[in-house]
């Protein structure tokens, strides 16, 4: 047995525009929401640098890198991630 659905008071073409009206306006909200930068944890940071996790967390207390806590996580922005990505052969070999 076959489901049939029956609208009436509107034409065919008002219903796909609605429809398409409510799809795009889903997709944009979708995408508005997946705009947020991305930031990455300790961890992702250091396999990228090649360096342990507490050398992260270290250069995060002397203040070399910015990052921010979510609770106990500690988090590294985007173009921060980058940054330090771009200097940790002067962090990794600077002397103390």
């Amino acid at each position: 047995m076959e489901n049939v659905t029956q609208i009436h008071g509107i034409t065919k073409e008002d219903l796909l525009n609605d429809f398409s009206r409510l799809i795009d306006e889903k997709l944009s909200k979708l995408q508005a929401s997946n705009n947020r930068p991305r930031k990455h944890s300790v961890k992702e940071l250091a396999q990228h640098c090649g360096v342990s996790e507490l050398t992260v967390r270290n250069w995060i207390s002397e203040g070399k890198i910015k990052a921010e806590r979510l609770g106990r996580r500690i988090f590294i922005a985007e173009e921060e991630f980058q940054r330090a990505l771009t200097e940790v052969k002067s962090l990794k070999y600077q002397r103390a």
